[in-house]
């Protein structure tokens, strides 16, 4: 291989690897600039802390001088490590705060998740005064693909970072990697994982001998829960590998693999017929150039009196994904309005029977995780690097505050066809013992 050929296939590699969230374009560095900051410097600083709303943030620059707040008192610190670091956190904030903390060019003096959550309070408060061309600059990119080909390609770069790194800080009882269901606050995570299981499974009113079809199953926990718990019959859709082995391998081990079939394919290529239909955290990587064909494929998978179920993130109005979760973590995520979910069920003729927003259970949700991740992350370094670990920090810090300060919604909606009048009349048999089980 001549050195031309080399250099091209190393970019190559490099290229194919920017996305991968363990191996990001901007090194770990510990870079201290050697000059003063300029004036035009502070001010830039302090125009940004006006146009974020003003935050109670300071910031400590690379010589060590402070720019304070121009209102209120800080309680957070943020540093910079480098001159470079501030050029591209004012050119574009969504993504390059995420690119810095991940590679310690910022720095943050202060509980992470408590900054997320102010500094979402302030821009939401401050985004309605930007000029039209700061909101261009400063604009989220369009999510990637999800056709069929390129959503194996988003499951992969999220789902398959391998099932020991999962296991580290999601629950022990079914590795679920969705919001959990807390009736009480007090539930552990286990506790409320399992109460979210049930939840779901007396919204479809399930019962011994149905038959149900779950797009994208995760590590399988809902369809051995409903398989464990109610005797029905589930076929559950998965495109990650590394989900699928981990799913199979527990079905064999409690002895549900006779009741369960986890297929390896895309959910488009579901068939056949259901007395139930089921996704959980699926929607976000539908795309919603999408969701007409999903709507089409519920309503030919759905048999007359059957129930569907979609629960995913979601927002009150729409809004594109956060750039940085976008390109390093979730590829191809989209959480849609509440209006873009109705669109789903308008366009198949369902009747909407349930709407239920779980979002503070899912701040309490991410809370438990970070915590775990938190009590891990010396394991998480150790598996991967610095840079990873610090990535992953800040998007389960990052998600924590949008849904605190209400960036984001979960939602859970139940509907069915427009003509089935084989209805429950009531929600009363939802809650008519709780759903979590008592601590063992």
């Amino acid at each position: 291989m001549n050195q031309s050929t080399a250099r091209k296939t190393a970019n190559q590699s490099d290229e194919r690897q920017d996305d991968r969230p363990h191996l990001l374009t901007l090194p770990l560095e510990d870079q201290q600039a050697d000059r003063e900051p300029h004036s035009y410097e502070r001010w830039l600083i302090a125009k940004l802390l006006r146009m974020a709303g003003s935050p109670p943030v300071r910031f400590q620059l690379w010589n060590d001088d402070f720019i304070e707040p121009e209102e209120g008192k800080a309680r957070f610190t943020l540093r910079l490590t480098d001159p470079k670091a501030l050029y591209a956190l004012v050119t574009n904030p969504n993504l390059a705060f995420g690119d810095l903390y991940a590679a310690g060019r910022l720095q943050v003096d202060g509980d992470l998740p408590e900054l997320m959550e102010a500094l979402y309070r302030a821009v939401h408060r401050a985004r309605p005064q930007w000029p039209k061309w700061l909101e261009a600059l400063w604009r989220n990119h369009n999510p990637r693909s999800t056709g069929v080909s390129e959503a194996k390609e988003n499951i992969h770069h999220h789902y398959d970072l391998g099932n020991e790194f999962y296991r580290l800080w999601l629950d022990q009882a079914e590795m679920q990697y969705t919001c959990a269901y807390y009736e009480s606050a007090d539930l552990t995570l286990e506790q409320a994982q399992l109460a979210k299981l049930e939840h779901v499974c007396r919204k479809l009113r399930l019962k011994p001998g149905m038959t149900v079809v779950e797009a994208g199953c995760g590590w399988g926990g809902l369809a051995r829960y409903m398989a464990r718990n109610y005797g029905v019959k589930v076929h559950s859709y998965n495109i990650s590998r590394e989900q699928l082995a981990y799913a199979r391998e527990e079905a064999r081990r409690q002895q549900l693999d006779h009741l369960i079939d986890y297929v390896e394919d895309d959910y488009r290529n579901i068939s056949g017929q259901y007395d139930a239909f089921v996704s959980i955290g699926m929607l976000e990587h539908v795309g919603k150039e999408n969701y007409e064909a999903l709507s089409d494929l519920i309503r030919r998978s759905l048999k007359p009196d059957g129930l569907a179920l979609l629960h995913s993130i979601g927002r009150n109005r729409p809004m594109l994904m956060n750039a940085w979760i976008e390109k390093r973590i979730f590829p191809g995520a989209y959480p849609p309005s509440i209006s873009e979910f109705m669109g789903i069920c308008e366009h198949g003729g369902f009747s909407v029977l349930d709407v239920e927003n779980l979002r503070l259970h899912y701040a309490q949700t991410l809370t438990h995780w970070m915590e775990r991740f938190q009590d891990n992350k010396d394991n998480v370094t150790e598996m991967y690097d610095e840079h990873f670990a610090r990535a992953w920090e800040m998007y389960l810090a990052g998600s924590t505050a949008a849904f605190r300060a209400g960036a984001l919604q979960l939602f859970q909606v139940v509907f069915t066809h427009g003509e089935n009048n084989e209805l429950p009349r009531s929600r009363q048999d939802i809650y008519t013992f709780p759903a979590a089980p008592e601590a063992n």
